[in-house]
């Protein structure tokens, strides 16, 4: 699937270049300390774990309780999870193993 028109342009472009740029762990944390305030990293790494519990079958009531995510936020994760663009597809298949 062909990159968004609305997201694609020189700035983003190198952005995308330099988190594919980065080696481990610990380069990622380092850069994305950087480059996000830590609200802005906490929320995305909430986001992710919220996919993660839907993919898994949880229901709102446990994924509230878990992450605190408001069901405003679990709605939109859910409806990207299932009319995205796949990437949160790719990374939570990466992840659990299922895919290389």
């Amino acid at each position: 699937m062909a990159a968004n028109p609305k997201l694609k342009d020189e700035a983003t472009d190198q952005l995308v270049r330099s988190i594919l740029s980065l080696k481990n762990e610990e380069e990622c944390y380092q850069f994305f300390e950087d480059i996000c305030t830590i609200s802005e990293l906490k929320s995305m790494a909430q986001r992710l774990e919220v996919a993660h519990m839907l993919k898994h079958g949880h229901i709102y009531d446990d994924i509230v309780a878990k992450t605190g995510a408001s069901t405003a936020t679990i709605s939109r994760v859910k409806r990207c999870l299932y009319y995205g663009a796949d990437g949160y597809k790719i990374v939570l298949a990466r992840l659990d193993g299922e895919m290389d």
